[in-house]
């Protein structure tokens, strides 16, 4: 590759959602670069991620859920409380007329599924590339990066910032929840049985994912604590979770490695900017809260990949394609940092007159099967209909 190459898309961010759009354009006859920092397409995050069932729908259009799948376990059922409040709703899936409402799946897995489709997608695929500048403009932007000791560049009509590109410079709005989460895989007496927990308490949500024979736990911890909760002994740690969550799924037996992500809302600025495009973690970073982060980012790639596919390619980058493209994800965007957000500031804290309301709410919503079924639809779909 010379530094005067010209792609019709270059894809900065060969992380999940960055491949995931790769794989989308694939027969498209573009002429599309990825470029990843790391020497290979691999990843070692020990997080889990909540796939939602429109989720499993595009991975199935990309072709990659069939090698997911035997690493993916159902969610038939998601349990929402209060930690010492009343108030609760049960979304099932046989009430939504879905196999799941979702999928856990480990990180890492998910990303092998989808790097083993790369090479088939007929993308230019460039690793150990460290993006330094991009440079967009109408008609042709330009990426640098650094090679083997190189500087190089390449043009394109359309720079799209992936999960790497959330490193690069721009205007973002960063919202600090002066929280972290820890994460582990867990073992409960009790068997999971397809059920996952939503647990609101006072410190923060936490979250129980249903992972093979175990759970995948998200705790949610004020950062002034997480050095105190990561240096506990497994016993001691076993102990406050129980504290923490209760006994639903009977006493928590053991716990796997412990890692820890700091939590942030973390969103690009709305202003279009000629030639470039943000999408996923480079457009929002959410709070893990319902488990939307992913999710909504999968389907900016989708919806990227439809508007490059509706448009002609000399468009590309410019005020008509990204019109076209933020009137489709405006309202899927903002609703899910909206839903997020609102379900941290409103669960995690102990006022009395907000305990009694969220109860209330919970169970209101579990009575009555049509708001349940909005609201599982808008966790399962986002506000687009598949």
């Amino acid at each position: 590759m010379s530094s005067n190459d010209t792609f019709d898309i270059a894809i900065v961010g060969g992380g999940p959602v960055g491949a995931a759009l790769a794989i989308a354009l694939r027969d498209s006859g573009l002429a599309v670069a990825v470029l990843e920092a790391k020497q290979e397409f691999a990843a070692r995050d020990p997080r889990a991620l909540a796939l939602a069932e429109g989720t499993r729908l595009i991975l199935a259009r990309l072709g990659v859920w069939d090698a997911l799948a035997p690493h993916a376990t159902a969610i038939e059922t998601i349990h929402v409380s209060q930690r010492g409040r009343i108030g609760r709703a049960l979304l099932e899936a046989r009430d939504m007329g879905v196999p799941a409402l979702g999928y856990t799946t480990a990180y890492g897995d998910l990303y092998q599924a989808l790097a083993a489709a790369l090479p088939e997608a007929g993308a230019t695929l460039i690793t150990g590339a460290r993006v330094s500048a991009v440079r967009p403009a109408a008609g042709l932007g330009l990426v640098e990066f650094e090679q083997g000791g190189s500087v190089r560049g390449l043009s394109a009509r359309l720079i799209v910032l992936a999960d790497g590109g959330k490193s690069l410079p721009g205007a973002v709005k960063i919202k600090d929840y002066g929280q972290s989460a820890i994460i582990c895989t867990v073992q409960t007496e009790v068997g999971h049985g397809g059920r996952a927990y939503e647990r609101f308490t006072p410190a923060g949500p936490m979250a129980l994912l249903p992972l093979g024979d175990d759970y995948a736990l998200v705790w949610t911890t004020a950062n002034d604590l997480v050095e105190t909760r990561m240096a506990w002994d497994e016993a001691t740690f076993l102990e406050h979770l129980q504290a923490a969550f209760g006994d639903r799924q009977g006493r928590f037996l053991a716990a796997g490695p412990r890692s820890v992500f700091p939590l942030r809302l973390v969103t690009a600025s709305a202003v279009a900017e000629p030639g470039l495009v943000r999408i996923g973690n480079a457009a929002q970073t959410l709070h893990p809260v319902a488990g939307q982060g992913f999710n909504l980012g999968l389907r900016d790639a989708w919806w990227l990949a439809e508007c490059a596919l509706d448009f002609p390619r000399e468009a590309f980058g410019g005020p008509e394609f990204l019109a076209a493209y933020r009137k489709r994800r405006r309202a899927d965007v903002r609703g899910g940092i909206a839903m997020t957000d609102i379900l941290v500031e409103l669960f995690a804290n102990d006022l009395p007159v907000l305990s009694q309301a969220r109860g209330l709410a919970l169970t209101a919503m579990d009575m009555l099967p049509l708001v349940k079924q909005s609201f599982a639809r808008k966790m399962m779909f986002g506000v687009q209909a598949w």
